[in-house]
């Protein structure tokens, strides 16, 4: 098995399906769906995925599974959706394939409260859980 802890420009389809932990037929389905997800194909016709394109399936997948949006909500949300958006906790153990060197110091402060905002969400959602 490759070591995708190497960052590269294209990963393969069987490469992003483990990094964002979703089947590849789901990914080829969201490509028929969502507009924003079109990976560029080489020359034998396999679909190549940049990390752009893994970070907007990480939102998308953050969308879907996580916020549980129907797909119709889901491109809604994606019609302002640039590819600047940080990717999610959840696959921090993996940032160093997906990391963008242009991302700020803003970027990184606008995701830490994001992440305090997420917990404290949770924490409430457990209290009221427990009424």
């Amino acid at each position: 098995m490759k070591d995708l802890s190497i960052k590269k420009l294209y990963y393969s389809i069987s490469e992003v399906s483990k990094i964002a932990d979703i089947e590849q037929y789901v990914l080829r389905y969201w490509e028929t769906e969502f507009e924003l997800l079109k990976p560029q194909k080489n020359r034998a016709g396999n679909r190549i995925y940049t990390n752009k394109d893994i970070q907007l399936i990480m939102h998308i997948k953050e969308l879907l599974r996580e916020k549980k949006y129907t797909i119709e909500g889901a491109k809604k949300i994606l019609e302002d959706y640039t590819h600047t958006k940080v990717v999610p906790e959840k696959v921090e153990q993996k940032e160093s394939i997906l990391e963008n060197p242009l991302r700020g110091k803003d970027d990184e402060e606008k995701y830490s409260l994001k992440k305090d905002l997420e917990e404290i969400k949770s924490i409430l959602e457990l209290l009221v859980s427990k009424l």
